[in-house]
């Protein structure tokens, strides 16, 4: 199988968290990436892309390839960057590949990047393997872009021609639509139609497959994607730092908050749900699963609606205490027998707490 050469490629990528951050544009270019770009937020994504837009149109300066951006950001989070791009008539590109990356891969939150036109979602906690099949999956299989009045994106059809499950509901066929394959070819309908298909030629393989044919596959060399994984390695040496003070600043939200009366906790609730949405994208990532699953479990439990008394912090404080004991022990994995007793703490303390309210 030939190899792929990312040299050529430009990305942007838009993620809040300076540590992730970091380490995401150091991995994309020891996968080879010629350009990574960074933004902080959506609103920073949408102000460097519009300067981009201007500049490659003024002076044919390289434009950006494809988009890798967090989900949960402000002022502008993940998913109003990608309405931007699909929608905006000051979008550079609105057929860019865009991968949305999330923490918060609730189905909920799957379903508005799909509806919104995301071209993959990529899970927190993420590895070298997981971000290399999402962008062999941009390569090799590409889907036609379907523009109607309320959407536009790939098709949510992987498969170009299958066969929906259940009854079909597309009512347009290809006899029925527009389809363009270039900006020199437009195949018409002989009935007026509101539905485009765009299939376009395949710029990224064009420009990372040294002159593969359309269906020759190709793949990075073994010796790259070996230098990414010990570079998260090294990397992951510094998670035990950041996340003790992520969790440092659980708890002073959760001294803050008990001082406060009830009606006015919502806010320390919200930023204790934030930090433990961080944290529960990242602990996997770096060899501490039950981080995550202790961060997730006190996400869940403080979404808007949640108890906010005296007893629900005693809960937020046990799973504190818990994440804490995984970092201070170096509890890696599972955690074998010591995992097992951490969980059942925890339990143990939210069914107290919560029996007690």
């Amino acid at each position: 199988m030939a190899f792929y050469n990312l040299e050529r490629l430009s990305v942007l990528l838009v993620e809040d968290n300076a540590y992730i951050r970091d380490i995401l544009e150091s991995l994309l270019k020891t996968l080879g990436f010629g350009w990574v770009a960074t933004a902080k937020n959506g609103q920073d994504a949408v102000e460097f892309l519009r300067l981009v837009a201007g500049k490659h149109s003024a002076s044919g300066t390289m434009g950006i390839d494809l988009i890798i951006s967090d989900l949960v950001m402000s002022p502008i989070n993940g998913l109003l960057l990608l309405r931007w791009v699909r929608t905006s008539k000051d979008s550079p590109n609105r057929f860019m590949p865009f991968i949305m990356l999330s923490g918060a891969a609730d189905r909920a939150y799957v379903e508005q990047s799909r509806d919104l036109g995301t071209t993959e979602f990529l899970a927190k906690p993420f590895s070298v393997q997981s971000i290399y099949q999402k962008l062999l999956l941009l390569i090799d299989n590409p889907r036609q872009f379907v523009v109607t009045h309320e959407y536009l994106g790939p098709d949510r059809r992987r498969k170009f021609g299958a066969a929906p499950e259940g009854e079909e509901r597309r009512k347009n066929q290809d006899k029925d639509v527009a389809v363009v394959y270039s900006p020199e070819k437009t195949v018409k309908p002989t009935t007026p139609t509101d539905v485009w298909y765009f299939r376009l030629p395949n710029r990224l393989k064009e420009k990372v497959g040294g002159g593969l044919k359309f269906n020759e596959g190709g793949e990075l060399p073994k010796d790259i994607l070996d230098m990414a994984e010990k570079a998260l390695e090294r990397d992951a040496l510094d998670f035990a730092d950041w996340a003790m003070s992520y969790i440092a600043k659980l708890a002073n939200q959760c001294a803050e908050c008990l001082l406060k009366p009830a009606a006015a906790r919502r806010h320390y609730f919200d930023e204790i749900n934030l930090i433990a949405h961080e944290l529960r994208g990242q602990g996997g990532t770096f060899g501490y699963p039950l981080i995550s699953i202790f961060a997730k479990m006190l996400y869940d439990y403080t979404q808007p609606g949640c108890r906010e008394d005296d007893n629900s912090l005693e809960i937020v404080k046990s799973h504190i205490d818990s994440m804490r004991a995984v970092i201070r022990d170096h509890v890696a994995g599972d955690g074998g027998q010591l995992g097992l007793d951490l969980m059942k703490a925890l339990k143990l303390a939210i069914e107290r707490f919560s029996v007690t309210a």
